[in-house]
């Protein structure tokens, strides 16, 4: 006898695994914690397998968990995505959004957008995580990602939102008392102010000059007294004026327009930091996540006509 999949058990095995305990689940599906824990032993009943290890506070998934998880979640967005395209084209987006983004960048600029978007479109229900590094992509965690640099995963769509560059800063202060750098070895000399983020090699700069068969780069170890994860608090160091400090333009500006930063070595360039909408090319029809990419792609291009530096 096969093993018996009931369709009314993918949703709330979803449900459950992204909760984390019977008891969250319980109150996400407006249940008891033991009415959770009935659906799941009946569901392991039926499949002749254990789906999860309880423990005292949390649960884990086995392997047969975590292959049921992703099959569930793959058989529910293909639903949904039906449902959307069967619908009228015109139709108000609806239904939950999982939206991911890095910690300043999402904070400061991907937060409110979201609430104008709420505003916009009263039917959504938009789950905003944040977090230091990127999700991996292989996981169906989030519908839709915002991050810097177009992934290497051709699995995924990638669309390119808005141009970023990383430039180099100091406080006038710190370039009263130490100078400016005039070119990248110059740097080896400087307090430079570390970010420790994502898969990039830490206090390795890499900088350009030129274009085509003329360019040159230089890579440069910088060393410095302050490091962190986190780009605001890099920020802020920076403005305090410990030292120089590379960083997207977009949480720079600002600071760049009221003199408070100042780039150096404008002459030479480091690698882009374009923002990117990434999401799984299945939910490329899905009306939510269509919706959701092309506000954010609309309000970034109005954001950068007002943000770009002088010179």
């Amino acid at each position: 006898m096969p093993h018996e999949i009931n369709p009314a058990d993918l949703g709330f095995f979803s449900t459950l695994a992204a909760a984390g305990s019977l008891s969250a689940a319980g109150r996400e599906l407006g249940v008891t914690t033991s009415a959770v824990s009935k659906h799941l032993a009946q569901m392991e009943a039926r499949l002749r397998v254990n789906l999860v290890v309880r423990s005292t506070r949390r649960m884990s998934l086995t392997p047969e968990g975590e292959l049921y998880l992703a099959h569930a979640r793959r058989i529910l967005a293909d639903i949904e995505g039906m449902g959307e395209l069967l619908g009228a084209a015109g139709a108000e987006p609806k239904g939950l959004l999982r939206v991911n983004a890095t910690l300043g960048f999402g904070r400061s600029h991907v937060a409110p957008m979201i609430s104008k978007f709420a505003r916009r479109y009263p039917q959504m229900e938009v789950q905003l995580q944040l977090s230091v590094n990127p999700p991996p992509l292989t996981e169906d965690a989030f519908d839709v990602c915002v991050r810097f640099g177009a992934p290497p995963d051709s699995r995924v769509i990638a669309r390119r939102l808005v141009a970023n560059r990383r430039l180099l800063c100091a406080a006038p202060a710190y370039l009263a008392r130490h100078g400016a750098p005039k070119v990248p070895d110059d740097l080896m000399r400087h307090n430079c102010i570390g970010i420790r983020q994502g898969e990039e090699a830490y206090g390795l700069w890499r900088l350009s000059r030129g274009q085509g068969r003329g360019a040159s780069t230089h890579a440069v170890k910088t060393r410095g007294t302050l490091t962190t994860n986190d780009g605001e608090i890099a920020v802020n160091w920076a403005l305090d004026g410990h030292g120089i400090l590379m960083r997207a333009e977009w949480d720079i500006a600002r600071h760049l327009r009221s003199g408070r930063l100042v780039q150096v070595l404008r002459r030479y360039h480091t690698p882009d930091a374009d923002i990117y909408a990434v999401y799984p090319s299945r939910h490329q029809l899905a009306a939510r996540v269509r919706t959701f990419v092309d506000f954010l792609a609309a309000s970034l291009a109005q954001q950068s006509q007002g943000k770009v530096a002088p010179g």
